[in-house]
């Protein structure tokens, strides 16, 4: 999922983000049996899931590579 956020013809995660893939693949482990549910309470413990689990390092891969497409198709 990562690598489609990034440019076109990106095959690989560069070694700069690849904390991010260790860190949304231990979001996704959290969750293992409850997929596709944005809120959970158990026993007076909410628990809330972001929709999108690379939202909060969007800032880090735009400064990465703009995803501008005008800046993609320059060069």
């Amino acid at each position: 999922r990562l690598i489609s956020l990034l440019p076109i013809g990106s095959d690989e995660v560069p070694d700069r983000l690849e904390y991010i893939v260790e860190e949304v693949a231990v979001k996704r482990f959290n969750r293992v049996g409850a997929e596709g549910m944005t809120q959970e309470s158990v026993d007076g413990r909410s628990n809330t899931f972001q929709a999108n689990d690379f939202d909060e390092y969007m800032d880090v891969i735009d400064q990465y590579t703009p995803r501008n497409s005008d800046k993609r198709g320059a060069g």
